[in-house]
């Protein structure tokens, strides 16, 4: 299957939703699995709806998965133009050899008469379709009616008997073409339809498997002669499960974000989101859900795609990223959260970033968390304002925060290193077992005295990370607050 050529193919009416992202990385799983090609081809028919900025905003989104065409407006293979408002020519070429073959005919009818017919169809219990009013007219009378100026649109004549393809998913499936009413290919306005496009861009890029959802299913019996009409080979088929939200319905703003770059900007990564929308119908087989890219690669296979609907599941969408982020080095970890933190006006010091980063990765879910856990680093401390105060009363506490004054009051890096702070802790730790103190009335007055909280990041990263001077102030300021309370 070497030369297997597949197409993502997104209108640029919006953004890249997530369920259309889920297709285009089934579509590149498939093609890189078999060392083929995946074309981006750009269906911008839809003139009124369809802009540019939309067209730059879907790229820069699969480039941003991972998820790089071999071909498309932005790369081209010799198949294009990949944009549909750019292919006319082959569509009115390909309508007028229908017309030249008997596989199509014009329609005079107008919508007042399809209304009123499609009305009459309904009243007595029958599958609304067209008539063939317009089917057996002389070429002499379509060119008179044409010459007095009247409108016509291009009608298929769909051909007798039933249409069957084996899907890749779902397996065998059979149309009656008596439910389906001769389709228009060219409307009246000389726009042309859906279905009609398609074939005309499938069959010219050379399309060797369409992977869509399955909302698609009953669009491929009219592709399907379509293709036997033009005389071109059809493609294989698999049409994969839409992705429902957590009530059952189609996902939906009401679920929440729905986009790619929503997720983005709250700050999901990558390889996680991919991860997870690669096994939303995908079952790799075994207990493993945890693949990079390449590795889902070498692993997909269409005949593990399931065709039962895929329930988007946010919970386990934040445990993948979860585990993204843990994984990463305090260093990226940093260039991840710097425009999270700069947004909410936190600014780290050059020699704070890595060690808050490290300080916080275990919390976040994603990185807009960044803030949230990063503030007890930069926020100013009056202690008479916490309300664990109370820690500090108890026996021997003043002892305690004396020691690490001490530890680092002979100076040394303003954010020590945290092997350091380890070091620093334990010097602490050992003296005050000596005095009979251990636990947590070692570790819960310092943390208080450092943040006013009884909680947060583990206590070596507070000493490295909230800076040498600032820790000297604060114990300072609790010792004087002990002082004071004691003299009173």
């Amino acid at each position: 299957m070497s030369d297997v050529r597949v197409r993502f193919a997104p209108s640029p009416t919006g953004t890249l939703h997530i369920g259309s992202a889920r297709t285009a990385l089934y579509n590149f799983l498939f093609a890189r699995h078999h060392q083929g090609v995946m074309v981006l081809r750009v269906e911008d028919t839809d003139l009124k709806r369809s802009r540019r900025e939309h067209e730059v905003s879907i790229i820069r989104d699969l480039h941003w998965l991972g998820l790089r065409a071999d071909e498309g407006p932005d790369v081209d293979g010799g198949y294009g133009p990949y944009r549909q408002s750019e292919r006319t020519a082959l569509y009115e070429d390909g309508v007028q050899r229908l017309l030249e073959t008997g596989w199509a005919y014009r329609c005079f009818c107008t919508q007042e008469r399809l209304d009123a017919l499609k009305r009459e169809q309904l009243a007595r219990g029958e599958m609304p379709k067209y008539d063939r009013l317009c089917l057996n007219q002389s070429l002499e009378t379509v060119r008179a009616r044409l010459r007095a100026g009247e409108e016509a649109t291009v009608r298929f004549k769909v051909p007798a008997g039933d249409v069957s393809f084996d899907d890749l998913i779902h397996g065998p499936i059979t149309f009656s073409a008596d439910v389906i009413g001769d389709f228009i290919l060219r409307r009246t306005d000389g726009g042309f339809a859906y279905n009609y496009a398609v074939v005309v861009d499938d069959a010219g890029m050379k399309i060797t498997h369409v992977v869509r959802g399955e909302d698609h299913i009953t669009n491929t019996a009219r592709q399907l002669m379509l293709y036997r009409a033009l005389d071109e080979p059809a493609p294989a088929y698999a049409h994969h499960s839409l992705i429902l939200g957590p009530d059952g319905g189609k996902l939906s703003k009401r679920h929440g974000a729905t986009s790619i770059g929503e997720f983005r900007d709250m700050g999901y990564l990558a390889g996680a989101v991919v991860n997870y929308l690669a096994l939303l119908s995908w079952h790799p087989g075994g207990e493993r859900e945890k693949f990079t890219l390449e590795e889902l690669v070498a692993e997909f296979d269409m005949s593990r795609v399931s065709k039962s609907p895929a329930v988007f599941d946010l919970d386990k969408l934040n445990w993948l990223n979860g585990l993204y982020i843990r994984e990463m080095g305090s260093a990226e970890l940093s260039e991840q959260v710097r425009p999270y933190l700069h947004e909410e006006g936190i600014a780290l010091a050059e020699g704070q970033r890595d060690i808050v980063s490290a300080a916080i990765q275990s919390n976040l879910v994603v990185l807009e968390d960044a803030p949230r856990y990063a503030r007890v680093f930069v926020e100013e401390l009056s202690l008479p304002a916490s309300v664990h105060l109370e820690v500090l009363h108890e026996e021997g506490v003043a002892g305690v925060l004396a020691l690490l004054r001490e530890a680092l009051a002979g100076g040394g890096d303003e954010y020590p290193p945290v092997e350091e702070a380890k070091a620093i802790l334990k010097q602490v730790a050992d003296a005050c077992k000596d005095k009979g103190i251990k636990g947590k009335a070692i570790y819960k007055p310092l943390r208080v005295a450092l943040t006013g909280l009884d909680q947060g990041p583990e206590l070596f990263y507070l000493v490295s990370g909230l800076g040498r001077s600032r820790i000297l102030e604060r114990l300072d300021a609790a010792l004087t607050y002990l002082d004071e309370r004691g003299s009173a």
